[in-house]
């Protein structure tokens, strides 16, 4: 069986995954492997590093004929020029984050780019339809990461937007396989997005400490910080997370010493950004596998409970 709907149509993909646009690790590797494997690979501009970027954008087109999208994070934009960055770059398909739709969607919509902008709430996301976008990715508060301190459950997230709005929309948060993907369908959306679950795949750049973190990890083994200040993170309960769980103070200076965490495996340097679907997986897998047994369990979930509970 095959997928197809307004986000494959939009996407030009196969399947309606998303690889979420984590700073420092969304590169080439592993968006090159998403984009490969049917789905969508994103590249990140969170780290500010745009003569890096850059750089990244051109090996993908080395390693992949397929679609792939840039992120614009908000928030950490440092060039005013960001708008004129990605339109160079000749990328079709745009997330934006971390920042008022109103910003950039006309600017990149004029270029003809579609976009998806990212909303933790419902006031969100009718901000965004005002603003012109294409689509909505909904991210609920259990996904790791940035997160609205007054966070939201997908379970109710989800289908509250669903019920407002007209666009499509893709789902974040939790979404780890195609029995979460198709609960997220069932929801209201038309596509996922993983996060998480390609922090600890084999192509991930990430050091192996913190992949095996994640592959150990209980459900219970994250936590939610800077919930007083903003934005709130969520992240893996690690000796130095836990405790800043309760810190007065705005805890976004942690980050400083991120890629010593990321790349030199020293989990209690900074802050390990995971999502809570960390309890779920169980082995780094590659990126391929994933999401060809992400699709496959999909649609078996469907075909199960129509067999179960749809009868005449």
């Amino acid at each position: 069986m095959r997928f197809r709907n307004r986000v494959t149509e939009l996407l030009g993909v196969e399947i309606p995954i998303v690889q979420a646009p984590m700073g420092w690790i969304a590169r080439s590797p592993l968006a090159s492997a998403v984009s490969n494997a049917g789905a969508l690979g994103i590249i990140e501009t969170s780290s500010g590093e745009l003569d890096a970027v850059r750089d990244e954008i051109r090996k993908m087109r080395d390693l992949t004929d397929k679609p792939f999208g840039v992120n614009i994070a908000q928030a950490f934009v440092r060039d005013p020029k960001i708008v004129d960055f990605v339109i160079d770059q000749g990328v079709k398909f745009v997330t934006t984050s971390a920042g008022s739709p109103m910003k950039y969607t006309a600017a990149l919509k004029q270029a003809g780019l579609t976009v998806f902008h990212v909303v933790p709430t419902l006031k969100g996301a009718l901000k965004a339809i005002e603003a012109g976008v294409d689509g909505l990715i909904v991210e609920g508060g259990e996904g790791g990461g940035f997160k609205n301190p007054r966070d939201v459950a997908s379970m109710v997230l989800l289908p509250l937007v669903r019920s407002k709005v007209e666009v499509p929309i893709i789902a974040a948060g939790g979404i780890v396989d195609g029995r979460s993907m198709a609960a997220a369908f069932a929801l209201g959306a038309e596509g996922v997005q993983m996060g998480t679950r390609m922090v600890s795949s084999l192509e991930s750049p990430v050091h192996e400490n913190w992949k095996r973190a994640i592959v150990g990890a209980a459900e219970t083994d994250t936590v939610f910080l800077n919930r007083r200040h903003g934005p709130g993170l969520r992240a893996l309960r690690t000796e130095h997370a836990e405790s800043l769980e309760y810190a007065e103070g705005n805890v976004m200076g942690e980050l400083g010493r991120i890629k010593d965490l990321y790349f030199g495996g020293d989990l209690n340097a900074s802050i390990a950004l995971t999502g809570q679907v960390a309890g779920r997986i169980d082995a780094v897998r590659p990126v391929a596998d994933v999401i060809q047994e992400t699709a496959k369990e999909f649609f078996e979930v469907l075909d199960d409970a129509a067999e179960r509970y749809l009868r005449d």
